[in-house]
């Protein structure tokens, strides 16, 4: 199951993160998305858990907490729509 974390300071760190998802059991993929330009955090990131059972209880224990200093959000990553971020390529009226 692939979960997306939200409000993360921007000095937590990728090892910080996948250490506290891996109190739940095992995580297949970690990143936190970096800023391009300046190289730090942009303050989110991904876990990917295998098991689904594990990664709701990593949700439903971690969503709301205080890390780093910041209450962050955890929740069930929604699938992405290819297009959907503005992309009005071959649209209607385009």
């Amino acid at each position: 199951m692939k979960i997306i974390v939200r409000n993360l300071s921007r000095e937590t760190t990728e090892a910080e993160l996948l250490a506290l998802f891996k109190e739940y059991g095992d995580v297949q993929y970690c990143k936190l998305v970096m800023d391009k330009a300046t190289g730090k955090s942009k303050g989110f990131g991904f876990v990917e858990m295998p098991l689904a059972g594990e990664a709701r209880a990593a949700i439903k224990e971690l969503n709301a907490r205080d890390i780093g200093g910041n209450k962050v959000r955890v929740k069930k990553a929604e699938k992405r729509i290819e297009g959907a971020a503005g992309n009005d390529s071959g649209a209607p009226g385009s």
